[in-house]
Parts: structure tokens; C-alpha cells; sequence
């Protein structure tokens, strides 16, 4: 009889299946955003602001400053994928040769590693889109978008309406974003403007003179190449400001921000991961196999008065 296998990817592998899920995702790849790992619970983060606190030099110690401390606390949830496979149906697959010829099939080893590879990159893609999107409702996290669309505390100068953008009209959203960052913030080196997809082709085709007449590049584009000055490996910025492409950001929605303002917490080294292909053969005689992930993941920002958003309506404001 051949032995059934219970390939169990807990622990060590566990972490390095759901650093390959989880960190795939678009903005975390990308390094646009601060990853916080080992949160087992939550993170509370401290933020601290002051006013005036530069005062004319005197002979006596005078507090002159008020300290203002408040809370942003990060609370990663906890998500999980549950499937469930019949080995019986990959008999007439190419596979089936690695199966074995006895009645007690084992799964290929060539499918484990696909089915862990696509279940990977399918919570990738949520997880990009939570990052931005999640209503922290069943199933999702709440994601920056949702929050800063509730916090009074992001000045209403800042919260920039959107529109349908193009290319005519791309680099004029583009600067309005500008103009309304703190001057605190402009010229900070981590700062940058994390766009849509729909704003970055937009933008793209406008530099490659395919804009309005006053908005782009010369009839020719950037260096008179058109539409193929651009390589998709190519970094954008706009008036000296580094642009993100997030692919799970709405159409026409922007954020500008500092990366070290906005977090992503998980428990990614922490007993909360767990990944296991399962074989039920040995635990109801069936031919089943189960796919089990487990994971936390969620998002924060530090300070909403350092964001500027663009096509995000703001309810509290």
C-alpha cells in the first residue's frame, strides 16, 4: 500500500508561505508602505504633536508648549482560505502519472506546490486591495481609504474631489494634489503620491504628448519618443513628488502620504500563521484534500492632518 501524505506547512514554512502571500501584494512589494510583523494582537502607536515650541530664551524654565499625545491603534484580523479538493479528479490529468498506480493515490507534489502558489498570489490580490479598500466588513480588514474617509482630523483643504481623469486633465489633478500638501510634509524623501491605475496610464500617455495641448509634453512625447519613452520598470514622479502605482486603489481615487505614516501590521513570524495541505485518506478513509490558511493582516495611518486624499469623500468633514 502506498503511503498517503499530509504535507503540513506549519511553523517555519508557514511563515515563508504567507511572507509569499501577504508581502506579494503590490504596495508591500513595492516597499510603499511600513510593515509592521509580529503583531499578535494589536499596536498601539503613540502620536505626538506640539505648538510653539520655539520661545525667546529667558533666565527661568517656563512650559510654553502644549504636548498633544493621542493613540492610532493597529489591529490586524484574522483571515483564512479553506478548500477542499478530490484527488479523483486529477486521475485523467497530466499529473496523474506522479499519483501512483494504487489504489491509495498520494497527491503530486506538482500540484501542492501550484495550489500553495495560486492560493498565494489570489490572497496577494486581496490583500493589495484591502490595503486600500477593505470596508472592514465579513471577510476584509478596513482599509486606508475607508479610515481616513471617517476621521475629522484630515483638514478639509486637503481632501481634494476628484473627476474622471485623462490624459487632458491628468496633470491638473496631479497638481492640485501638490498644492495641497502640508509644507511640512513637501520635500520629505519618503513622501509620495499613490495613484490608481487609470491616473498612472493617464499620466503616462499625457508625457508621451498625447495630452492636451497646454498639459503635455511637446507633440512628441518625453525626449520625442511618444507613447514609448515609458518602460514599466520605469519610476514616475510628478513636480519632483515620487508617484505609486497601487493596483488596489479605486479609479480616479490618490492618496498623497509619507510611507513612514502609514503602517501594515501582521502577524507574519507569530503562532497566529498557519499553512497546511492536508490528505484526509488516513482520517476518513476519503479522497479529499483540505487547504488550509491562516493568517492576520491590517492596516493604520499615524497622522490624517500629514495625508492629502483625491477622490475620497471625507464623511466627517
Amino acid at each position: 500500500m502506498a503511503d498517503s501524505i499530509t504535507s503540513s506547512y506549519a511553523g517555519e514554512f508557514a511563515g515563508k508561505y504567507i511572507a509569499a502571500a501577504l508581502l506579494s501584494a503590490d504596495t508591500l512589494d513595492g516597499g510603499g508602505i511600513t510593515i509592521r510583523p509580529n503583531v499578535k494582537f494589536k499596536e498601539t502607536m503613540r502620536t505626538l504633536s506640539t505648538n510653539g515650541l520655539v520661545k525667546d530664551a529667558a533666565c527661568d524654565f517656563s512650559d510654553a508648549s502644549d504636548v498633544t499625545i493621542a493613540d492610532r491603534v493597529l489591529t490586524p484580523k484574522e483571515l483564512q482560505v479553506n478548500l477542499a479538493l478530490c484527488k479523483k479528479d486529477f486521475h485523467d490529468q497530466w499529473e496523474a502519472e506522479q499519483m501512483g498506480y494504487g489504489a491509495f493515490d498520494e497527491l503530486p507534489a506538482s500540484f501542492t506546490d501550484y495550489l500553495i502558489g495560486y492560493v498565494a498570489d489570489k490572497v496577494a490580490q486581496k490583500t493589495e486591495q484591502m490595503i486600500w479598500e477593505g470596508t472592514g466588513s465579513t471577510d476584509e480588514f478596513s482599509g486606508l481609504t475607508t479610515q481616513i474617509a471617517l476621521d475629522a482630523n484630515l483638514p478639509a483643504a486637503q481632501e481634494i474631489a476628484g473627476t474622471s481623469v485623462t490624459a487632458a486633465n491628468v496633470i491638473d489633478e496631479l497638481g492640485s494634489i501638490v498644492d495641497a500638501i502640508p509644507s511640512s510634509v513637501y520635500g520629505k524623501e519618503d513622501l509620495y503620491i499613490y495613484i490608481s491605475q487609470n491616473i498612472a496610464r493617464a499620466y503616462v500617455r499625457a508625457l508621451g504628448g498625447f495630452g492636451s495641448i497646454a498639459n503635455n509634453a511637446g507633440a512628441n512625447g518625453v525626449d520625442n519618443k511618444g507613447t514609448m519613452w515609458y518602460g514599466m520598470g520605469q519610476n514616475l514622479a510628478f513636480d519632483g513628488v515620487k508617484l505609486f502605482v497601487c493596483s488596489g486603489l479605486a479609479d480616479n481615487t490618490a492618496m498623497a502620504a509619507q510611507k513612514s505614516n502609514l503602517f501594515f501590521g501582521t502577524g507574519l513570524l507569530s503562532d497566529h500563521n498557519e499553512v497546511k495541505v492536508l490528505d484526509m485518506a488516513d482520517l476518513d478513509g476519503s479522497q479529499n484534500v483540505r487547504f488550509v490558511m491562516r493568517f492576520t493582516a491590517g492596516v493604520q495611518y499615524g497622522f490624517a492632518s500629514d495625508i492629502v486624499t483625491y477622490g475620497i469623500v471625507n464623511g466627517a468633514n
